[in-house]
């Protein structure tokens, strides 16, 4: 696995940025950011399934299937987390399949990688981890790309998906799977009171941690919804743009192709 703890360097930049409903600086954000996935790596798949009563696991299966790989391709998994992802990718079958698991918090792709290790799948895996909104790789370089709850804790997301669009090749196709704006306005108040409510219970009881939990629902208040990240996707050059609701929108996942 390339990179560490404390390899990530980056410019300072003190331009303000949303920690939940707090308003912070990019930098403190990033320190904020990557202190909750070190807080919430022990526990995280655990907690992903009481969080969404195993949902989640349906979710990626379905943007994996959006995602149409196809053998001896490239494929980006950008926040890649504990490789949830990245086995999916595998499972496929294909022949020759190169799949990157990128992801800025050295512990959760740690955890990752030995997942990963723990069921044989390592050989057609790499691990990098990188700042999203600066990506190690040349242009054109890959097929496929795929962003998994993660973009929603990026600075500056617009920067991550014109480094999302430079790393792709022509035809390339990119995929992001994150929590959005729930359509049934009675649905949308219980999904609130259960994100900013429950989440943090939640965290406590079976994480021990009720802060980070407050946080990832907050940051799901304050991540654009789907009209405007599929306008944010066409601002950083991607065409045929679509996005399709689960649940009503309680996730949505987004389409956009680099021709």
């Amino acid at each position: 696995m390339t990179g560490g703890r404390n390899s990530i360097k980056k410019p300072r930049d003190t331009d303000g940025g949303s920690f939940g409903f707090e308003q912070v600086s990019f930098d403190e954000k990033a320190r904020r950011v990557r202190d909750v996935f070190n807080s919430v790596s022990a526990k995280y798949d655990l907690m992903n399934d009481v969080m969404s009563l195993g949902f989640h696991r349906w979710w990626k299966t379905y943007a994996v299937e959006i995602l149409e790989i196809e053998a001896n391709q490239k494929v980006l998994d950008l926040a890649a987390g504990t490789a949830d992802i990245a086995h999916r990718l595998l499972r496929v079958g294909l022949e020759n399949l190169e799949v990157h698991c990128n992801d800025i918090n050295y512990d959760m792709l740690s955890k990752g990688r030995d997942r990963m290790l723990d069921k044989g799948l390592h050989r057609p895996l790499k691990y990098i981890q990188s700042d999203g909104e600066n990506l190690p790789y040349q242009s054109n370089f890959f097929n496929r790309s795929i962003v998994s709850f993660g973009l929603r804790n990026m600075n500056r997301k617009d920067a991550a998906l014109t480094e999302i669009f430079r790393v792709l090749a022509p035809n390339g196709k990119l995929v992001i799977l994150d929590f959005s704006l729930v359509k049934p306005p009675i649905m949308r108040k219980l999904h609130r009171l259960y994100t900013l409510r429950a989440l943090p219970v939640l965290g406590k009881l079976v994480a021990g941690d009720s802060e980070s939990y407050k946080y990832l629902g907050e940051s799901i208040e304050v991540h654009p919804d789907q009209d405007a990240l599929d306008f944010m996707l066409i601002k950083s050059g991607f065409r045929e743009v679509k996005h399709y609701n689960l649940m009503g929108g309680v996730v949505a996942v987004h389409v956009g192709w680099k021709v």
